[in-house]
């Protein structure tokens, strides 16, 4: 066998960002001595990249319809995006700020972690908290540890800060990210908040972290200025360019093992031959799909609940939208939401979608997990929805505006919801298809994290451990 030839054939199921980044992997391995796989990448929907989407909206060419932006800070994701050669295409946010509206627009304190506070004086300092919830929160260094918090987010918090801390900063906060209910969301799953919980008080391990690792000034997020489907349509291009086939419009009906290898079989009534698959697709659709390899692991990822949301794009125009000058956006608590959680000024948050004329771009999330977001979404006409956001966003902020130009994007069932305990029963999947279906691995936002950077990270972790699995089954036929 030359050094070249490809090593084994690998399926990988899902062409949103994590199949995307584990088909790239196994076609070029960050270690040059290893031998790239076959590669053939199978997606149900007619284009790859799930939940990162771009299009032309109010003259510019691409204003992302889901994410907006990645985490730079995670080694993973720069070092793809820089490697794929979009290096000299990045952005970062303009130094904007967000605010928590709450009876009026609060600026968000400085110096949180997810919500939650390191230090006490921003807290202080804050009009959104009363005096005696501020008083509660500078309590936590002299509390005794944590209770049972249950894994969740919501119950850590409020022992730790109180309810206001809980209801005002993080609730909104976290549960913008996740579309979340942070009573029921799983602490372990937010690694910044575990991390702080792991010690007897908050505040002091925030200040230790301090210490010891000083807050870096390089920018939090960053962006291609074409939009998000730059990076997943340079991987479609990487992979096919290197061998690899990509089939859309093709759903797996089941995999199955055939001795020391796998079937697969698609909706077009093809069955693929693979040494080793990735599963990158959600739990709800992958359920089924590996019911033949484990009930057991089939009836955990059938459990797994999802969220709907709602994203309202406009191009707004009025002589008051100026008073939203320097403000990124802000967040709705839920004692103060009716159907919008979250509004985006795009335009002050990123300096290449201002338009050239005195009008805004906006994009306004409706939902998240425990709202009744299905009528949002199957009931409610484009025209309704934008009137509901202008007429809530009106209400929020006092600022009168006109829409000249919406888009509508319905995500259903589209952010997995962690609930406590959620890390160990991954674990526990993990380990019975490492001893039913060795050659198996899944990956993606309904395991191991949500978001762009924890999505790269586990489709390079999970191609690692495809090579080392074809490599060790090499190595016994020899």
């Amino acid at each position: 066998m030359s050094a070249l030839e490809p090593r084994g054939h690998v399926v990988v199921i899902g062409g949103g960002i994590t199949g995307l980044v584990a088909a790239y992997r196994l076609l070029h391995p960050t270690d040059t001595s290893h031998r790239p796989t076959r590669v053939t990448l199978v997606e149900s929907s007619s284009n790859v990249g799930g939940k990162i989407r771009t299009s032309p909206f109010a003259g510019f060419s691409g204003i992302d319809e889901g994410p907006d932006s990645y985490l730079a800070r995670v080694p993973a994701a720069g070092r793809l995006v820089r490697e794929l050669g979009l290096g000299d295409e990045l952005t970062n946010p303009t130094a904007s700020h967000a605010a928590i509206m709450h009876g009026r627009l609060h600026p968000i304190p400085d110096g949180l972690m997810m919500g939650v506070p390191t230090g006490a004086m921003s807290l202080a300092r804050s009009g959104l908290l009363t005096w005696r919830a501020k008083i509660r929160a500078g309590m936590e260094p002299i509390l005794p540890s944590s209770g049972d918090h249950g894994d969740s987010v919501g119950n850590f918090v409020r022992q730790r800060f109180g309810r206001q801390v809980h209801e005002l900063l993080v609730d909104p906060l976290v549960g913008g990210i996740y579309a979340a209910d942070t009573n029921t969301f799983s602490l372990a799953t937010v690694p910044q908040l575990a991390d702080l919980a792991a010690g007897r008080s908050v505040l002091l391990t925030a200040r230790r972290r301090r210490r010891t690792n000083p807050p870096s000034s390089d920018p939090i997020f960053e962006t291609p200025r074409a939009g998000l489907s730059a990076l997943t349509e340079t991987l479609r291009a990487r992979i096919t360019g290197a061998g690899g086939t990509v089939n859309v419009d093709t759903s797996v009906i089941r995999v199955s093992r055939d001795g020391s290898a796998y079937r697969v079989e698609t909706s077009n009534g093809s069955t693929i031959d693979a040494d080793a698959i990735v599963i990158a697709s959600p739990a709800a659709t992958t359920a089924p799909i590996v019911a033949e390899l484990s009930d057991d692991v089939a009836r955990v990822l059938a459990t797994t609940e999802h969220a709907s949301v709602v994203m309202v794009t406009l191009r707004a125009t009025g002589p008051d939208l100026t008073r939203f000058a320097g403000m990124s956006g802000y967040l709705v608590p839920k004692p103060d939401q009716n159907r919008v959680t979250a509004v985006s000024f795009g335009s002050n948050k990123w300096a290449h979608w201002k338009p050239h004329d005195d009008s805004m771009i906006m994009r306004v999330s409706l939902g998240r997990d425990g709202a009744r977001t299905d009528d949002l979404l199957h009931e409610w006409s484009d025209e309704r929805l934008v009137e509901q956001v202008i007429d809530e966003v009106r209400s929020h902020t006092g600022v009168v505006f006109e829409p000249h130009e919406h888009r509508v994007t319905r995500w259903e069932a589209s952010f997995p919801q962690y609930r406590p305990g959620h890390l160990e029963r991954i674990t526990h999947i993990e380990s019975v298809l490492e001893r039913d279906a060795p050659g198996v691995r899944l990956a993606g936002a309904s395991i191991r994290g949500i978001g762009i950077a924890a999505c790269i990270t586990q489709a390079e972790s999970a191609a690692t451990a495809i090579r080392a699995h074809i490599a060790r089954a090499e190595h016994l036929r020899d």
